[in-house]
């Protein structure tokens, strides 16, 4: 018989086939009883970590999960004769069973010996393999269980990090590289990882590469952590630089037994690194995740707080750029909230807060996280009040601006939030939030049809850009420009369409290295269908145009472009209504223009009543980047196509 933990609980017979432990609770038992190594776990304690709060009958019950596993576990035992591997012992259970049968005790004993003889190495090889997830991956809301995986992550972590160095040390290891690189990706604070892999490039022949490594490594230890790199790294990289191979292991400065992982000062992650854009923004999203993902390894609430929290980069799109991941980090900043509890402390809390509204970028959200982002967005302006911090009122006013598309037509509130943001900012020397608080306002000022103003805060945002070095900035900017230029074609000595669309061209080339895919995908071909559409012409239908997520409202137009009616008004019908983001006001606009086009007065009705409060500004020009015209000429044929139905 064996039982494994390191991944999800199972039981092994000898050859190799599963046995059927039973449900939750029976897995647990005996999870409980490993985690245990071999130690007798008393009956109050087994129905303590059980149940947070035990049922009259709880002992009955642990006493028939028990009884079930010790029949699962030797079926063959005859009645009556005592069990062996499940034992009763005084007031309580234990497991017995050779450590070599049980794979996270096996892993123990490898790494404990490879720490006393490098010639076991082998052994630890052999049971880092054995691993197949996080341990006692399906024991999930027990708080034994979470501080044994705690634990355990911490050894693998160390035993990682030894093989390579007794490997290293031994003159071997030129193979390690790409292993060692994913291990330095996924848990950037362990200064010791940053060392073996510069090792291990080194060892391949690759100098350059592990000189980039090491100033890689100081970058993230001193400019985003606040550490000052250890000596061992300091001397690795003299070694490097002087051609002379360094050959025996240096002291880790982190990581072994006892050792707690995680930060020695305050963090300041990647403020500087994201408003640069392209390869730096998305480097920064990931070294962000997987600071996150490390700080909850530590089980320190307050650590994690601070690290979910210092990622207070300015975020001006309502669509995220990686979905997936602004769901994990709002999943860790609620989960932390939740272990913070309302007495935590406010700072930490509003922070927390205004990261949830941040990330919860409102076109990837179902109603119910909607509300919940909103709802965080006003408890963290009003924490950033009391708390009287400028830095973190900017933060959490960012949090309220991105939640504030829940409805077309409010341009002005928007441009409230954005003033705020700006004085704030100028007054307290908060240079990214000043930009932020610009663009907002070219934003606001565009989706009125006021140019002039727009422009004038297109030229400020440029002039902090360039004393901040936020190349994003001239990208945005450019792409007002050619919206402006589109407004511009409509009136006597303007621009031609076709001078715009080569504008909007080289805005989408610029953008497209940018590192911003919930920006750029769908947007040159809806600047271009405005373009049309301010021109009374039809829907563009180049077949190689990604149109994104804008499509499904592109469709119905683009269908009738082809004289395929019947296929447009089954478009049209499928329409769901169009996400609380920057465009909606413009995909509703299509959804009028659809509507008007087929004599569908129904639909027409809905999308004249979602635009009311919108009859003043310009369809799609909220996100200062295009335009399809006055949403009041859409309205007034949505509404006439509605009466006449």
């Amino acid at each position: 018989m064996r039982i494994d933990v390191l991944g999800v609980v199972r039981a092994l017979r000898d050859d190799g086939s599963t046995v059927d432990l039973g449900g939750p609770r029976h897995r647990e038992v005996l999870a409980r009883l490993v985690a245990a190594d071999g130690r007798t776990v008393t009956t109050d304690t087994l129905v303590d970590d059980l149940w947070a709060d035990p049922p009259a009958r709880a002992v009955g019950a642990l006493r028939t999960f028990v009884a079930a596993l010790r029949r699962a576990l030797e079926p063959d035992r005859p009645p009556r004769t005592p069990p062996r591997l499940i034992v009763t012992d005084g007031p309580g259970y234990a497991l017995r069973l050779p450590r070599d049968d049980v794979d996270v005790q096996r892993f123990e004993d490898a790494l404990a010996r490879a720490r006393r003889s490098p010639d076991t190495v082998a052994g630890l090889t052999a049971a880092l393999a054995g691993w197949r997830g996080p341990a006692y991956a399906d024991v999930t809301g027990s708080v034994w269980a979470q501080r044994e995986r705690t634990r355990l992550e911490e050894l693998r972590l160390e035993a990682v990090e030894l093989r390579a160095r007794i490997l290293l040390d031994a003159g071997e290891g030129a193979d390690l590289v790409a292993e060692l690189g994913a291990h330095v990706a996924e848990h950037p604070w362990r200064e010791p990882a940053w060392e073996l892999l510069a090792r291990a490039l080194y060892r391949a022949g690759r100098r350059a590469d592990a000189l980039a490594t090491l100033r890689r490594a100081r970058t993230m230890l001193v400019d985003q952590l606040g550490l000052d790199p250890g000596a061992g790294l300091r001397r690795l990289e003299t070694d490097i630089l002087n051609g002379s191979v360094p050959s025996e292991g240096t002291e880790a400065g982190w990581g072994g037994p006892g050792v707690r992982l995680g930060p020695r000062t305050t963090v300041d992650l990647a403020r500087t690194l994201a408003p640069a854009g392209g390869d730096a923004l998305v480097r920064s999203r990931r070294d962000r995740l997987a600071a996150i993902r490390a700080a909850q390894r530590t089980g320190d609430l307050f650590l994690t707080a601070r690290i979910i929290g210092a990622y207070d980069v300015p975020a001006l799109w309502s669509r995220a750029d990686d979905p997936e991941q602004s769901r994990a980090v709002v999943t860790a900043a609620e989960r932390t909230l939740a272990g913070l509890g309302p007495d935590g402390p406010a700072d930490l809390r509003a922070r927390l807060l205004a990261t949830v509204a941040v990330e919860s970028r409102t076109a990837d959200l179902a109603e119910g996280e909607l509300v919940r982002a909103r709802q965080a967005a006003r408890q963290a302006e009003e924490l950033a009040r009391e708390v009287a911090d400028p830095a973190l009122l900017a933060f959490a006013l960012n949090g309220v601006f991105l939640q504030s598309f829940t409805r077309p037509g409010l341009a002005a509130v928007r441009d409230r939030t954005g003033v705020e943001i700006l004085d704030v900012a100028t007054r307290h020397e908060l240079a990214t939030f000043a930009v932020l608080g610009r663009l907002i306002r070219l934003q606001s000022a565009s989706a009125v049809g006021d140019l002039d103003a727009a422009a004038a805060h297109a030229d400020a945002a440029d002039r902090l850009a360039a004393a901040t070095e936020a190349p994003l900035v001239p990208v945005l900017t450019g792409w007002f420009r050619a919206r402006a230029a589109a407004a511009r074609s409509t009136e006597p000595g303007g621009p031609t369409a076709a001078t715009v669309a080569a504008q909007y061209r080289t805005a989408e080339e610029a953008l497209q290295a940018a590192g911003m895919p919930g920006l750029h995908r769908g947007l040159f071909p809806l600047a271009l269908l405005g373009l049309r559409l301010l021109h009374d012409r039809p829907a563009p239908t180049d077949p190689y145009l990604d149109w994104g997520p804008y499509r499904p409202w592109a469709t119905p137009l683009l269908l009738l472009a082809r004289d395929r009616g019947e296929e447009a008004r089954a478009a049209l019908a499928a329409l769901p209504a169009p996400p609380h983001d920057h465009m909606q006001e413009a995909l509703w606009c299509l959804t009028a223009r659809a509507a008007v086009r087929l004599g569908e007065p129904g639909i027409a009705a809905e999308a004249a009543a979602a635009l009311r409060d919108a009859r003043a500004e310009d369809a799609g020009a909220a996100s200062g980047m295009l335009t399809l015209g006055p949403v009041a000429r859409y309205l007034a044929e949505a509404e006439e196509c509605a009466a006449a139905g």
